[in-house]
């Protein structure tokens, strides 16, 4: 890649980063109510993103003796980690120690 195409490719990121963060503020403005379906959309999406996120990483686990048993397991520990906190940063961080945990020490 050459210099100048290097430097479109950054303009093209740049600016499609900068539509997409900021065309909602212009479409939908502080005094302007949405539309129905996006406040539909705001309360659902995240939901059905979590559930795609959950089947995408069971995907390619292996059920069969005790595989796909450190997946199972610190699943239940991140539900249960965030039903008590409810924080999804400490959700995330210490779900990920938990699994490698298990994946690197008790289930080699």
């Amino acid at each position: 890649m050459t210099t100048t195409q290097s430097i479109l490719t950054i303009f093209a990121v740049v600016w499609g980063t900068m539509v997409t963060r900021f065309l909602p503020f212009f479409i939908f403005p502080e005094g302007k109510k949405p539309p129905e379906y996006i406040i539909r959309l705001g309360k659902g999406l995240p939901y059905g993103v979590i559930g795609l996120l959950i089947i995408y990483c069971l995907k390619d686990a292996v059920f069969s003796s005790y595989h796909g048993l450190p997946e199972f397991i610190a699943i239940f520990f991140i539900f249960i980690l965030h039903k008590w906190k409810r924080n999804t940063l400490l959700s995330i961080g210490i779900g990920t120690i938990f699994y490698m945990t298990l994946v690197q020490n008790f289930f080699v």
